[in-house]
């Protein structure tokens, strides 16, 4: 057995042992031993306590050495300092898979780390796979099994959960108890040790019980890995992720517009939309994503029709269903005339259609089955305000009933909670969600339409426009890149920049380095007028800030004037920085500008970053991140995700930019990305876009080496 195949002993192992199994019920010992016992595992469970004889009636070893038979799974809840060597003693015994409850080790500190390094090297050792340290251990609602400590199992159904937080499984647990929410199987990481997030996704992935996989993230190992396993695992069932953290990439020291936009919360964002990853923003979406993907057929498109009893209702779904996307379907003329004659002379059989406060369950069934029936419907939400003269549960039976009629996705606000208890079973029997408030219908329908628009796009593979062209130009620039490692630069800028960008095809303006006015001038005359003038300064990102750029400049008069005063500005503003001289530069004419650039970010390799540019790039934030290699497909859904698409189509009357120009340097870029690993950041702010047709030049550009 492989160490791939030692996975499965976590969730269907055929013997169990307990190391550090207690009598005492107030410890956790007790409690795994309990919940295999309570919960009905089928398998030999052996509890090892050399101080008792019995615990729940299995008969205790002092060592697991004394095990009459093999053992497939350990779970240890034993004190850390004693841990290396009791998971050593498994692997004497031929243990292939060992959970480790206890804590104290690398969440403690340096102490704890160490213990951490010793249990990795033990578990390496004897070839085992090791749950945790400091988790809470598995649960297989099928097999069935339950290693855990934690009072309560759900129900078995077919949503995966797989956590870094053992207290969050803990609670979902209970909400899955009280709700009546069904899982088929429950993992928790603790510190990830040996086992790690991507490759329980690919166990998760090939449970046939497992219909939807969900997790809750504080990072990744390894987000390469990942994202391959995750968007070979979404083609085949919905993969839905909560990644906590959202705000640690703003507190990250960088060199560039672009290392400051890509931060991580964005890095993730783009990594997990290429691999068919929906992303949850809290833990109550994550299981109203789950139930509805796990329970509901997609929807073919965007157009939902509301069905309610109450107009304020209604009204709180079409805001929310707006908010997130989605359009009201706009029913067609025989559908109204058939909600017309079929429901109270007083309700409206627009969109949303009220039926009145007085209809009952019938009313309820005939309209719900005329939308559903209705062509210009991708998706239905009844909604029912409580009220007296019905039960909740008579109409959680007629909508089970009229959705099990229909390819469309139904789900259900029977709002409240006093009342629904028998009306939410009924519904999960039928397997139709069910939210207490209205609102929360539209970020699922929205994740059903994403995913649905992921499924149908066909997978693309990256195609840059280079190939074999600029082949010599190409190896010039990978040797630029390594003369600048060897002689220990850490920025490079706008000159050494720009001939990397010209080596991939990427338009730079003409320009050349001057130490003097006298010599600014003379150039300016070679290059042609008008021309700017840039300080050169591996030290200044921000060169307006210092009064380093002047544009315009038409005669040799203007040039040695706006020498004197870029190189008097900057010394004022930053004294004793380091000044290489200043750039005089060919003009380009008028354009939108763009921001273009990449960053390398340390889970998921470069990170290509397109949006309005210019001086107030920052200030704006309207950027769009993607991971490298980029296809033609997601270079242009890049672009349209910003508000810089807007302009480059001619905003309010302006000729149209050339937008080919934009996608066809993201590609090039996305190349460079892969060929020089030694950059870590690389910008070009702004990226001038010139008309349709005359192409774009990289004005303003630097990177920084890694």
């Amino acid at each position: 057995m492989d160490r791939g195949q030692h996975l499965g002993c976590f969730f269907n192992p055929r013997s169990v042992a307990v190391v550090g199994a207690s009598r005492d019920t107030h410890k956790l010992g007790y409690g795994v031993v309990r919940n295999l016992y309570e919960y009905h595992y089928g398998g030999e469970i052996y509890p090892i306590n050399p101080h008792a004889r019995e615990i729940l009636g299995y008969q205790c070893h002092p060592s697991i050495a004394e095990v009459p038979g093999p053992v497939d799974l350990a779970v240890v809840v034993v004190p850390a300092r004693h841990v290396a060597s009791a998971v050593a003693q498994c692997g004497e015994a031929g243990v292939p898979a060992v959970v480790v409850v206890s804590g104290g080790f690398g969440e403690t500190g340096p102490e704890g780390e160490a213990r951490e390094q010793e249990l990795q090297a033990t578990a390496q050792r004897y070839d085992m796979r090791l749950l945790g340290p400091n988790c809470i251990g598995t649960i297989d609602t099928h097999a069935p099994i339950n290693t855990t400590f934690v009072v309560g199992m759900p129900v078995a159904g077919d949503i995966a959960f797989v956590s870094q937080s053992g207290a969050v499984v803990a609670a979902v647990i209970d909400w899955a108890l009280g709700a009546g929410v069904g899982f088929s199987r429950i993992a928790s990481l603790g510190n990830g040790a040996d086992v790690d997030e991507t490759e329980l996704l690919a166990e998760m992935a090939a449970d046939q019980h497992s219909r939807v996989i969900t997790g809750y993230l504080e990072g990744v190992a390894d987000g390469r890995a990942f994202m391959e396993v995750a968007s070979e695992a979404a083609r085949s069932k919905p993969v839905v992720m909560l990644k906590v953290g959202r705000g640690e990439g703003g507190a990250r020291a960088v060199a560039s517009h672009t290392g400051a936009l890509a931060g991580s919360a964005e890095a993730y964002d783009a990594a997990f939309q290429k691999a068919g990853v929906l992303r949850a923003s809290s833990l109550e979406e994550l299981f109203d994503w789950a139930r509805a993907l796990a329970w509901q057929p997609l929807p073919e498109g965007d157009r939902v029709a509301v069905l309610t009893n109450a107009g304020g209702p209604g009204v709180l779904a079409v805001d929310a269903l707006e908010a997130a996307g989605l359009t009201l379907a706009p029913l067609t003329e025989a559908t109204r005339r058939y909600l017309a004659s079929r429901c109270p002379p007083y309700a409206s059989v627009g969109n949303p259609v009220d039926i009145l406060a007085g209809s009952g369950p019938g009313t309820y069934a005939r309209a719900l089955d005329a939308l559903l029936a209705d062509e210009t419907v991708d998706a239905a939400v009844v909604i029912q305000a409580p009220q007296d003269w019905f039960l909740p549960a008579s109409l959680a039976e007629v909508i089970g009933e009229v959705a099990a009629g229909s390819r469309k996705p139904v789900l259900a606000s029977i709002m409240g909670l006093a009342s629904t208890a028998d009306a939410l079973s009924i519904l999960h029997r039928c397997r139709i969600p069910n939210y207490a408030f209205p609102e929360r219908v539209a970020s699922t329908l929205a994740a059903m339409l994403e995913r649905r628009l992921w499924l149908d796009a066909p997978p693309e593979q990256p195609a840059g426009p280079l190939s074999e062209e600029r082949a010599a130009e190409r190896k010039a620039a990978r040797m630029a890149v390594a003369d600048a490692v060897e002689r220990q630069a850490k920025v490079l800028g706008g000159r050494e920049t720009a001939r990397l960008l010209s080596a991939y095809g990427v338009r730079v303006p003409a320009d050349s380095l001057a130490t003097m006015a006298e010599e600014a001038a003379a150039l300016a005359e070679e290059i042609g007028y008008p021309v700017v003038l840039k300080v050169a300064s591996p030290e200044i990102t921000h060169k307006s800030d210092v009064g380093g750029v002047e544009t315009g400049l038409s005669d040799a008069a203007s040039v040695r004037a706006a020498f004197e005063r870029i190189t008097a500005s900057v010394r004022r503003e930053r004294a004793g920085v380091q000044l290489e001289g200043v750039m005089v530069q060919q003009m380009v004419p008028a354009g939108q500008e763009v921001i273009v650039g990449w960053r390398r970010d340390p889970q998921f390799g470069p990170l290509m970053l397109v949006g309005s540019g210019g001086t107030e790039v920052e200030l704006v934030r309207d950027v769009e991140v993607g991971v490298v290699p980029l296809g033609r497909r997601e270079a242009e859904r890049m672009l349209d995700s910003t508000l810089a698409s807007h302009r480059l189509a001619g905003w309010r009357g302006a000729p149209p930019s050339d937008r080919e120009a934009v996608i066809d340097a993201l590609l090039r870029l996305s190349q460079m990305a892969l060929d020089l690993p030694q950059v870590a950041e690389l910008e070009v702010n702004p990226l001038r876009v010139l008309a349709a047709g005359k192409g774009a030049y990289a004005v303003d550009c630097r990177a920084v080496i890694a």
